[in-house]
């Protein structure tokens, strides 16, 4: 039981309990930041314009480092089906 709960999904990504829990708590704090940021942004528009987007790159380009098959591959945000088109 305790294998299952505490151990079993750390291992499975290569990583220690400790490994797992400091590394998850990292991205839950980088998280909980640009949640702030796009929440303030959200009632003063010129405050913050790319915290929130730039930690989601950030926190996306670390995750793809810790998976080396998916290292190998293009940003799903530069991808073009992921682009914005502005009609004018």
């Amino acid at each position: 039981m305790i294998d299952r709960i505490f151990l079993s999904h750390p291992r499975s990504v290569g990583e220690t309990y400790g490994e797992h829990a400091a590394t998850a708590a990292r991205f839950g704090f980088t998280m909980m930041i640009g949640g702030a940021a796009c929440i303030l942004h959200a009632f003063i528009p010129a405050i913050f314009p790319r915290t929130a987007s730039d930690r989601v790159k950030q926190l996306y380009t670390q995750m793809k480092a810790r998976q080396p098959a998916f290292a190998q591959t293009r940003p799903a945000f530069q991808e073009p089906e992921w682009q914005i088109e502005y009609e004018i």
